[in-house]
């Protein structure tokens, strides 16, 4: 009986702890009975002016939520919470974080949407295994330092700040994949943005952009393209050298036509064209055969 026991017991326990690391605390008083066997907090909208001292007791702590929040700083003590892999920090006050967040080597992703970051510490650059980074909504007026030294990043939304031009370093990031740009006032691109051949998704509505970059179709593993609201009059050829794109967004601009060759992108499922000044369509049209959504609403269309 014994021994069916102990075999019951060595079974059920990995289960059990993957359940346990599963639960998601939402009161840090209860967690504070348990610290040790607390690996998730959820502290979101609950009018927090300060971060409580009391949560670095919680050591194995993984996964933190302090969303919707009133912070307008952090505490150094944050660095100790080392163990800390996703860090959600949006729709609060936060101008500036801490030089010890450095501290935090385990962080994968970082979100600091909605606040009212102008600038980044140093130190943030020293998070090497963050691969998910978003500043969407905040007061950038230039990329930050330190993100370019992120080289594991695959993930970097800055949608919504006001930035004006991109460094070169930031062809640094060859690992990203998905590269956020919206809602910004760039009036051009780096010509060496074209060597992040890793990028799947580039999106860049709401710009100021008038030209597109003839390097462009250099981007070969590009799925998505995110080109509406700008000031493009044509597009260059290369465009149609994005094999992979199937996701191309180009509303709102003062396109008349399109590059001959738009059929090459045999891949290509969604086409916005609304809200241009297309009085026709290229034949060439017709060989999109996996196109499922076209949208040519509010053009010069007579038949």
């Amino acid at each position: 009986m014994k021994t069916i026991f102990l075999f019951l017991s060595l079974v059920a326990f990995p289960f059990l702890a993957y359940s346990q690391k599963d639960k998601i605390y939402t009161s840090l008083e209860e967690a504070l009975k348990q610290p040790e066997l607390v690996y998730k907090l959820n502290l979101r909208g609950h009018q927090l002016g300060s971060l409580p001292a009391s949560i670095t007791q919680l050591q194995k702590l993984e996964w933190l939520d302090l969303s919707y929040n009133q912070l307008s700083s952090l505490p150094a003590s944050i660095g100790q919470l080392q163990q800390l892999k996703e860090l959600y920090l949006s729709y609060n006050q936060l101008s500036s974080l801490p030089v010890s967040i450095s501290q935090l080597q385990q962080l994968e992703s970082l979100n600091l949407s909605k606040n009212q970051l102008s600038s980044l510490s140093a130190s943030m650059g020293q998070l090497q295994n963050l691969t998910k980074l978003d500043l969407s909504d905040n007061q950038l007026s230039s990329l930050p330092a330190p993100i370019t030294q992120l080289q594991n990043l695959k993930e970097l939304w800055l949608g919504s700040n006001q930035l004006e031009t991109l460094p070169v370093s930031i062809t640094q990031l060859q690992k990203i994949e998905v590269l956020d740009l919206r809602d910004n006032q760039l009036s051009s691109l780096p010509a060496p943005i074209t060597q992040l051949q890793n990028l799947k998704e580039l999106w860049l509505g709401s710009n100021q952009l008038e030209s597109l970059l003839v390097s462009m179709g250099q981007l070969q593993n590009l799925t998505k393209l995110d080109l509406n609201g700008n000031g493009f009059s044509s597009l260059p050829a290369s465009i149609t050298q994005l094999q992979k794109i199937e996701v191309l967004d180009l509303r709102n601009n003062q396109l008349s036509s399109l590059p001959a060759s738009m059929g090459q992108l045999q891949q290509l499922e969604s086409l916005d064209l609304s809200y241009n000044q297309f009085s026709s369509l290229s034949a060439s049209m017709g060989q999109l055969q996996n196109l499922t959504k076209l949208d040519l609403s509010e053009n010069q269309l007579s038949s």
